[in-house]
């Protein structure tokens, strides 16, 4: 059934505009943050992520626990659905990266670096280092939007990855230092075996040598994050050349999106062919 699921999540994603409307986390921050702020909270961040994660996973575990053998298990799948298109990144990554596009293609620094900070949340002291910047933000937000999910999905089902997003959340929105260095924690030890298959699948469909070069010493590495591994490992496997102004420089953009969706392939012929033989 986890490979069905992952085919509907991508028709659906394509087709229709659930995301947008079931990605709706108001409701959740605001209860992170009424938490965080509370004076019985304050100092507990490991209590805050377990009542609004550990919580809401281990309710969603009894659902589908309840609802396994109804049917063969047809009521479950529409709930495996509605969690996977959920724990999905959130926003639009290519929409969000065309303003910056127009403007590195026109050699408007000033307005690229605009719109990278207004759009992106990106900042730089160069037009090359923001560059590299926005190829390493294409690179992880692809990453932990679209891979990570999948991978833990299709290993230990829709609970962990509804856990994964929601430790991203806190860590992206808590106001809490304590918070965001425990939910980075977890988040880390979630993100260190499926970043570093990705970037073994980024070798299998772009240059074998160079990638293997940059994880020779980064493979067991547990200090290195997974935002670094993959920028490392993207650009490795793209032959992305040094930041240039203009049209070149977007091209780079592409290349790394054909990158992605080449692995992306790779990742569901995997799938494909674990189901089978299972």
């Amino acid at each position: 059934m986890s490979f069905v699921v992952l085919l509907l999540a991508i028709l659906v994603e394509k087709f229709s505009g659930l995301r947008q409307r079931l990605q709706r986390d108001g409701g959740w921050l605001r209860e992170l943050h009424k938490l965080e702020t509370s004076p019985r909270f304050v100092s507990k961040p490991w209590w805050v992520l377990f009542i609004l994660i550990a919580l809401p996973a281990a309710v969603l575990g009894l659902l589908l626990v309840v609802l396994h053998p109804v049917a063969y298990g047809l009521l479950a799948l529409p709930i495996h659905l509605l969690v996977v298109i959920y724990s999905l990144g959130r926003g639009d990554l290519l929409g969000g990266l065309g303003p910056f596009r127009d403007a590195w293609r026109r050699g408007d620094l000033q307005a690229a670096a605009h719109v990278a900070e207004r759009d992106l949340s990106i900042k730089a002291d160069s037009g090359e280092q923001l560059l590299e910047n926005v190829q390493g933000h294409l690179l992880w937000q692809a990453y932990q939007s679209f891979f990570a999910v999948i991978f833990w999905y299709f290993l230990l089902g829709p609970v962990v990855i509804l856990s994964y997003r929601l430790l991203a959340l806190a860590q992206e929105h808590s106001q809490n230092p304590a918070l965001v260095e425990r939910a980075g924690q977890l988040r880390h030890a979630f993100d260190w075996l499926p970043v570093r298959l990705l970037a073994a699948s980024f070798a299998l469909v772009g240059n074998f040598a160079a990638v293997s070069r940059v994880m020779l010493h980064e493979l067991l590495s547990w200090d290195i994050s997974a935002a670094q591994l993959i920028n490392k490992a993207g650009c490795a496997a793209a032959e992305i050349p040094a930041p240039q102004v203009g049209p070149e420089g977007v091209s780079s953009l592409d290349t790394l999106w054909a990158l992605l969706l080449r692995a992306a392939v790779l990742w569901y012929a995997c799938f494909a062919v674990w189901a089978l033989l299972l």
